[in-house]
């Protein structure tokens, strides 16, 4: 809980305070820290292995930014485009190799370069998402993407919450169980109620005029894909033989396992908007 009180300003600060390029950076070093950490599930448990395989997610991403000229229209760079289509992409196919898991892992547990290749389809679209998502209609207003961002966030703490009630006070029927045996069908029908919730008061309080179409459908989606998200995680530690993804975060974890459900979330998120839907009405 000291850990949380600590991060939750500092995260809602960098949403809200920094300039497009400097929450780049940020995100950028987040990506970092996490192939860090996604090291291990290819296999890589060296510290110079790991080291290397951190600096290269950032050192691909810091390209990406360095390459940007416009950051007021990310949506219409093809680089930020394809991200975020191949996140969409990659997600349907991550649940579909969890609902299939373990027979699924016989397909990658024994492939570095496909092993490394989820983890630049987790990383590369969470950041393209993390930064269209920040810099929506900047040029007018530098806090509306800034409200969106949290929105998702808010879904996904809600959802997880909510989850966790529903799940130990009626979980009966397990969502994967050779997977996480925790995660319940009730709990993900408590957590998109709670998610429900969140989205209503959002759109009726939070200082926002443009609201995309079918927010409540794309929301829902969202949950889901979220919960999947850290599925997904708890997949490749499972083959990996780790319990969590390091201790950089006391009493949390590694950054993987705070930020599993936001690699998926957000991408996912900002592609159903802008790729698949009608955008926020701009």
């Amino acid at each position: 809980m000291i850990t949380a009180l600590i991060l939750i300003p500092i995260v809602i600060a960098a949403l809200f305070l920094l300039t497009p390029e400097g929450f780049g950076l940020v995100i950028i070093a987040i990506s970092g820290l996490a192939g860090w950490e996604w090291a291990q599930f290819i296999g890589w448990h060296s510290q110079g292995k790991r080291i290397a395989t951190g600096v290269g997610f950032a050192a691909l991403l810091l390209l990406m930014q360095l390459s940007i000229s416009d950051f007021y229209h990310l949506i219409d760079i093809p680089m930020i485009k394809n991200g975020l289509w191949a996140g969409l992409v990659w997600w349907i196919a991550a649940i579909l190799l969890v609902i299939s898991y373990p027979n699924s892992a016989n397909l990658w547990k024994n492939s570095v370069i496909l092993k490394l290749l989820f983890g630049i389809l987790t990383l590369i679209p969470f950041y393209c998402g993390m930064m269209v998502l920040r810099t929506l209609d900047y040029s007018i207003n530098a806090y509306t993407g800034a409200w969106w961002l949290l929105y998702v966030m808010l879904l996904v703490w809600a959802a997880d919450s909510g989850a966790y009630a529903f799940g130990r006070l009626m979980g009966k029927h397990k969502m994967a169980p050779k997977v996480s045996p925790g995660k319940t069908l009730e709990g993900l029908v408590g957590g998109l109620i709670t998610a429900g919730i969140v989205s209503w008061l959002f759109t009726h309080f939070a200082p926002i005029s443009n609201v995309p179409n079918h927010l409540l459908l794309i929301s829902g989606v969202v949950v889901v894909v979220s919960v999947f998200g850290d599925l997904v995680e708890s997949m490749f530690k499972r083959v990996s033989g780790i319990k969590d993804s390091s201790h950089l975060i006391p009493g949390h974890g590694g950054i993987l396992d705070r930020i599993d459900s936001l690699t998926a979330a957000i991408p996912v998120f900002a592609g159903l908007v802008f790729l698949v839907s009608s955008g926020f009405q701009l």
